[in-house]
This record gives C-alpha cells, sequence and structure tokens, in this order.
C-alpha cells in the first residue's frame, strides 16, 4: 500500500529536518511504500532552502507564492499518489511513530477515515495551556452536536483518509478552519470514521506554537458554515 504523508510548512527551521528524519524512520514503512510531501507555506526563516539541500528526505516539494495558510497547503492533496492520505503539522508536537495506530483500522478495512485523539486511551502528552484544552473540548462538543458524530479531538492534526474519500472533498478553507471543514464534510458522506489515541508534544508560544484565539472563532465560523449553509 503507497501512503502519502502530506506535511504543511511555515517557518519550522528547527524542526522540519528531525521531522522529516523520524518519518524516513517510522515502522509504518516495514510493510508500505511511502510518498512524503511537503508544502512550504512561503516560509521566511530559511526552512524552504534547508529542504531544497535534503531533498533526499521526501519525495514531492511544493511552494507558496504568498503565505497561504495551513488550509491552501492541505489543497495541496491533487498531487498525492497513495492509497492512503496522512496529514502531518510539521512542528514535532504530534509523532510519526504513531503511523502504524493510525492506519491499522483502514488497513483492517474497518475505517474508511481516522483521527488522532490527544484525549483517548494511554498515551502520553506533554502539559501546556489550560484554555487551549477547554476551547478545543467546546469546538468539538459543538461540532459533534451539528455532525451527529462523536469524536473527542476535531481539532487533532492527525487525520487518515482513503484516497477515495478525500478525493470526494473540495477544500475552501485556508487556514486553521479545515479542521472543523474536514469534519463536517467527512460526517455528511456517512463514511466509516475512527479514533485512535496519541501522543502528544504540544509547544508552547516561546517554543513557535502559531494557532489562537482567532483560529478558534474561526473554527466556531467553521462548524456553522460547513454544517448549515
Amino acid at each position: 500500500m503507497l501512503i502519502s504523508i502530506i506535511i504543511p510548512v511555515y517557518n519550522e527551521i528547527n524542526t522540519i529536518i528531525e521531522l522529516l528524519e523520524l518519518i524516513q524512520r517510522s515502522p509504518i514503512w516495514r510493510n508500505n511504500e511511502k510518498d512524503v510531501i511537503v508544502i512550504d507555506d512561503n516560509s521566511i526563516d530559511g526552512t524552504y532552502e534547508l529542504l531544497l539541500k535534503n531533498d533526499h528526505l521526501y519525495q514531492k516539494i511544493f511552494r507558496h507564492n504568498n503565505n497561504l495558510g495551513k488550509g491552501a497547503a492541505v489543497k495541496t492533496i491533487e498531487n498525492f499518489d497513495g492509497d492512503v492520505l496522512i496529514i502531518q503539522d510539521a512542528d514535532l508536537e504530534y509523532d510519526p511513530n504513531e503511523y502504524p495506530n493510525l492506519i491499522k483500522p483502514i488497513e483492517e478495512n474497518k475505517a474508511d477515515v481516522v483521527y488522532g485523539s490527544r484525549f483517548v486511551g494511554g498515551r502520553s502528552h506533554r502539559v501546556v495551556y489550560f484554555w487551549h484544552m477547554v476551547g478545543n473540548k467546546l469546538l468539538t462538543l459543538f461540532s459533534n452536536i451539528m455532525t451527529n458524530i462523536n469524536l473527542t479531538d476535531m481539532e487533532c492534526c492527525y487525520k487518515v483518509f482513503r484516497r477515495e474519500i478525500i478525493k470526494k472533498i473540495r477544500i475552501q478553507e485556508n487556514r486553521f478552519g479545515i479542521e472543523p471543514e474536514l469534519t463536517a464534510k467527512v460526517a455528511k458522506l456517512n463514511c466509516r470514521i475512527y479514533e485512535v489515541g496519541i501522543s502528544y508534544y504540544g509547544r508552547t508560544y516561546d517554543e513557535g506554537k502559531k494557532i489562537g484565539i482567532k483560529d478558534g472563532f474561526r473554527a466556531l465560523w467553521g462548524i456553522i458554515k460547513y454544517n448549515i449553509f
């Protein structure tokens, strides 16, 4: 099975190479082929130039002429070749060693879409911001009310799709509103959705965390927009 991993990147010069090396060592490749795709969202810190010097760590690279956001990067999915698509953030908050657990429900033909969750299972996670956790759970609750599915972590980076499912979705959001948009559109497809507990090493703002309160309001609007209109 060919696994495509799409990695939106913006100003991650300190983490991107370590992440790509972790992906190369992931146990997922024991029985699968890989298609690692990096989307540089117009980084200005030297990330793109560093990536060009380490082109042995990925199969494809694209660069935006302007900073457009995570959603715009994921829109590049028309360039993936895999039977399965994994979305991976570039900031080392999420561990590529989780890949085998994430794709297992798809390999066993139990799921069409798999979400990671930082709130289920016994995996370790770094203790960081209380209000981020509260906001995430409230957004997930509101999303569940609108979609009638029972996720625990709608905002989790790790989302895994069978090719035929993600190809049915036309992404409209450019930034972090992509999370509720994908969730609403997946729910409307009435496909089989699984959730898998993952570990999580959350960053602080001093360490480069980018998501903020504006993104929370955009996610709230996305829940309304893509479930009602």
